[in-house]
């Protein structure tokens, strides 16, 4: 189940993320590479085409797996992260770090359910990049192989990232959760 505000959330995380990546991921046939990076809605757009569903899927997969063991499970967009993100867009800076949303989980967690529920996102990312990878290797949908390229690299980087052993990533939740099963 999705309630309004978290519809509203993944607008905001989706429109955030696209302006947050426009400077780094653009058309390739972008103007804006070469007469500066300001605003220009078809990065825009292009880039939530290629960004969004990556972290939003991933965070769905921790939502839905929550949802399906019996927890209470709830999309939010990360406002202060989305904030600097804008911010840092705004000011030019070539490389941005930062986690746009999140899912809140209720009820008692047990160690396995916890782990599974950790692993759920980055493992929506490695289908993500594994489908990607076929999909160039086959030489499937040609006329979209830039779009396919950026997905499959943003995807392995999302599920690279998240799968670290850092407090507050999912690798460290699921190693955690594992772990403490022993």
């Amino acid at each position: 189940m999705i309630t309004f505000a978290e519809i509203i959330n993944i607008l905001i995380t989706i429109f955030a993320v696209g302006f947050i990546f426009s400077g780094l991921v653009r058309r390739p046939d972008s103007l804006s590479r070469y007469f500066g990076g300001g605003f220009n809605w078809g990065d825009i757009k292009f880039s939530i085409m290629v960004t969004a569903p990556a972290i939003i899927l991933h965070e769905f997969g921790h939502k839905l797996v929550a949802l399906s063991l019996g927890y209470t499970a709830v999309y939010h967009a990360a406002w202060w992260w989305l904030a600097i993100g804008v911010f840092l867009r705004l000011a030019n800076v070539g490389f941005i770090f930062l986690a746009p949303a999140f899912v809140s989980i209720s009820g008692p967690l047990i160690p396995i359910n916890l782990a599974v529920i950790a692993f759920a996102g980055p493992l929506v990312n490695l289908i993500l990049f594994l489908s990607c990878h076929f999909l160039i290797k086959h030489d499937k949908f040609t006329k979209y192989t830039h779009v396919i390229h950026l997905t499959k690299q943003i995807n392995l980087w999302l599920f690279i990232i998240n799968m670290l052993p850092i407090p507050g990533f999912d690798g460290f939740k699921t190693y955690a959760a594992l772990f403490s099963m022993i």
